[in-house]
């Protein structure tokens, strides 16, 4: 993987997935949906009526179903090979070039930086995610999604001074932004099936493409913001409010 981020092969195994997910459901096992969501019901109604020895039942059915329906599948099978592939190739590089953590310490006063998660946004799998609707501390963010959609509103925030950054991976979902009017922004979006709406700029249907946005004044700017987005399906929406 000499060209290639090991957060990226990870997430081009679980998009190769779904798409076969796609494929097996659609043309080779129809029946897998109905599997599921035979599954689904089950769980659902067994975790509504836990109380009953019923729900309790149907629970279990509900979830022996779910685990066998989900390891007998062709695309359960390709994702336990390749994740096991890639943590191969992983543990082989960690041998031949390991990797070395030391404490960072100021130099100044001898005080050790603290490192944290950041607070608002998580990596996520499945979800939706929004800033809150109140007053908040301002953090960068760099997340990675898979399906769901991500709201961030800046009018509940004060910006440092200089450049923030929003970036945001996307597997499927859409990505909407509120941006106050004095701020410059600039945009960098990549999409493979969705559209954009940047400020009064919209595309619809947009097949396959990178788009760069930048208001006049942003590189002079003292205070602006840097968005960088990509998505597999979904759409970007970034407007002032």
């Amino acid at each position: 993987m000499p060209n290639l981020k090991k957060t990226d092969l990870l997430s081009y195994i679980l998009i190769i997935g779904f798409f076969i997910f796609i494929l097996e459901i659609s043309f080779f096992d129809p029946g897998l949906i109905f599997s599921l969501l035979i599954s689904g019901i089950c769980l659902y109604f067994g975790k509504k009526k836990w109380n009953w020895f019923l729900g309790k039942v149907l629970f279990a059915i509900g979830a022996l179903s779910l685990f066998f329906t989900i390891i007998g599948s062709f695309t359960f099978r390709f994702v336990l090979l390749a994740s096991i592939v890639y943590f191969f190739i992983l543990f082989t590089q960690s041998k031949q070039n390991p990797s070395y953590i030391r404490p960072e310490i100021a130099a100044e006063n001898g005080i050790r930086l603290m490192k944290h998660e950041q607070k608002w946004f998580q990596n996520k799998l499945l979800g939706r995610q929004k800033t809150p609707e109140q007053s908040y501390t301002w953090e960068d963010v760099n997340i990675q999604t898979g399906i769901g959609d991500t709201i961030i509103d800046l009018s509940y925030t004060v910006l440092p001074k200089g450049e923030a950054v929003i970036f945001i991976r996307n597997v499927v979902g859409n990505i909407q932004i509120l941006v106050p009017y004095e701020l410059d922004i600039s945009v960098n979006h990549s999409v493979m099936v969705g559209s954009t709406v940047i400020l009064e700029e919209e595309e619809s249907k947009q097949w396959n493409r990178t788009v760069h946005f930048q208001t006049s004044g942003y590189e002079e700017s003292s205070q602006k913001i840097k968005i960088i987005t990509s998505c597999l399906v979904g759409s970007l929406e970034v407007k002032r409010i």
